[in-house]
């Protein structure tokens, strides 16, 4: 059986813990390879050899680093079938969708790429008497990532280049439930380059979780995953006087009008909410729809749903794949099976779902919830899988007052004609990022990703320009020159004559 080891000081380290996880095909369930889980001694490891590369790395030119930055952004581009195939072969997710991971990572190594001009400093002249004070930005040091199963590839990208352009080693602590992935990143940066230890991968549960967020050495911490999770990193991390930025779960709504495009809406939804067989915390997992429009959209929903192809992420017809464990599956599971019991409509159950000759992979099928009440478990929790919760209210302030009242505010999004319904949306809804006729407003690389609420513990949003902000820390500088023709008597500033 293959076995995933920790990658430290530019090398494979085998796992000295004596403690191993199962990693699995989700298309088939059998446990494929093992991953080794590390010991608080094992991360002391990494993160003693991470602080020593910053010795070097630290004071790099940036022109060394922004060197290394192209030669991977050009292996990242060479390999991706190959890095989307680990991604499919442990999270389940379409070939397809898992290149689309690869590719917005990428944006973020492009970003680091351009680094030079993102820490130029500020510079202020004369603001005394020959006094100038100039602002620069420095690197932190050793720097954590802690990152979900749902993205393998792409949020370690969110982390760890803009940290190394910025001068900070980096370890990082993929899931254990995927993490081949990680180590694929970590051997192409090797080979473009990047000074051994610069970045580390260390694979583990809670005990390296939790090493890394009391390591004295350890100076800042960037973690996504769900809200209870984020807000004990967040709290731990802060205790041990470490910089954070923690992003936590979501329940996105996408709010409809009556004068929205329904084929429109109903494809963005149907996209949004079952891409990744929902399993991203971007996924629209609430559709409220405003006035007499209900029952045409959620009809026009039911009809895209009921056609989503269902198989083996590796089968190219496949549109959707199964979900990451079978116990996540009969979690998702329990929220349709209650739902007619607290008030809401099952159009779609997509329950007791199997794909033939994969009878034993996680599977489960779309489901379709109508008539979800506020207070129940299906809308209040993040299912995390492919369940579309449709809310019905009157008016469009209802409608938002409705989204405002959730605990989260990740994203949101508005399908609608009317410029002005559309402009007062996007400044009275009370989410990070919004979407106006776009159901999963992401952000570009260079623009930074984040939420509000309960989404997101910490004040740096992740990549983009709070990214940059949060991988650096402020300097200012002041600085008083003696005029040349103050110079003691006898000594001569001036260029030498040649002539």
């Amino acid at each position: 059986m293959k076995t995933v080891n920790h990658w430290i000081g530019g090398k494979t380290v085998e796992g000295a813990s004596g403690n191993y996880g199962p990693v699995t095909d989700p298309a088939t369930g059998e446990v494929t390879t093992r991953v080794a889980l590390a010991s608080a001694a094992e991360v002391d490891a990494a993160v003693r050899t991470a602080k020593e590369a910053f010795q070097t790395w630290g004071q790099s030119s940036l022109a060394a680093r922004t060197k290394v930055l192209f030669a991977y952004r050009a292996l990242l581009d060479a390999h991706r079938d190959e890095i989307a195939e680990l991604i499919t072969a442990e999270h389940g997710k379409v070939h397809s969708d898992a290149l689309g991971e690869v590719a917005r990572g990428l944006e973020i190594v492009e970003l680091a790429c351009g680094i030079t001009t993102q820490l130029k400093g500020e510079l202020s002249t004369s603001v005394s008497n020959r006094v100038d004070v100039a602002a620069i930005r420095q690197p932190l040091g050793v720097v954590a990532g802690i990152t979900p199963f749902n993205f393998p590839a792409m949020v370690p990208m969110w982390m760890f280049p803009l940290a190394v352009a910025c001068g900070n080693t980096f370890v990082l602590k993929p899931s254990e439930k995927d993490p081949s992935a990680a180590n694929k990143l970590a051997e192409l940066a090797g080979e473009a380059g990047l000074p051994d230890g610069v970045l580390n991968v260390v694979h583990g549960d809670k005990v390296a979780v939790d090493a890394l967020l009391e390591h004295p050495d350890v100076a800042a911490v960037s973690f996504v995953g769900s809200t209870p999770i984020a807000r004990y990193i967040h709290t731990t991390a802060s205790a041990n006087g470490k910089r954070v930025q923690a992003l936590g779960g979501a329940k996105n709504h996408m709010l409809v009008l009556p004068d929205a495009d329904l084929d429109a809406a109903a494809d963005a939804a149907v996209s949004a909410a079952y891409g990744s067989a929902g399993e991203r915390c971007m996924a629209i997992s609430a559709v409220v729809a405003v006035g007499s429009i209900g029952d045409a959209l959620v009809e026009k929903i039911r009809e895209r749903a009921e056609k989503i192809k269902i198989g083996p992420g590796n089968d190219p017809t496949s549109e959707m794949g199964p979900l990451i464990t079978a116990a996540h599956r009969d979690k998702v599971a329990s929220y349709v099976k209650g739902a007619a019991d607290q008030g809401a409509e099952v159009v779609l159950d997509g329950t007791g779902y199997t794909v033939d000759g994969h009878e034993n992979g996680h599977w489960i099928g779309l489901s379709l919830l109508d008539h979800v009440r506020t207070d129940s478990d299906a809308y209040r929790d993040e299912i995390f899988g492919p369940v579309l919760c449709v809310l019905r209210t009157e008016t469009y302030e209802e409608g938002v007052a409705l989204i405002n009242a959730s605990p989260f505010g990740n994203g949101t999004a508005i399908f609608t004609r009317d410029g002005g319904a559309a402009r007062r949306f996007q400044l009275e809804i009370q989410a990070g990022m919004v979407g106006v006729n776009v159901p999963i407003p992401v952000p570009v690389g260079y623009h930074s990703f984040g939420g509000w609420k309960d989404s997101l513990f910490g004040d740096h949003h992740i990549y983009g320009n709070d990214g940059i902000h949060f991988y650096t820390r402020g300097k200012v500088v002041t600085t008083r020159w003696p005029d040349p023709s103050e110079a003691p008597a006898g000594v001569d500033l001036g260029f030498p004559r040649n002539h």
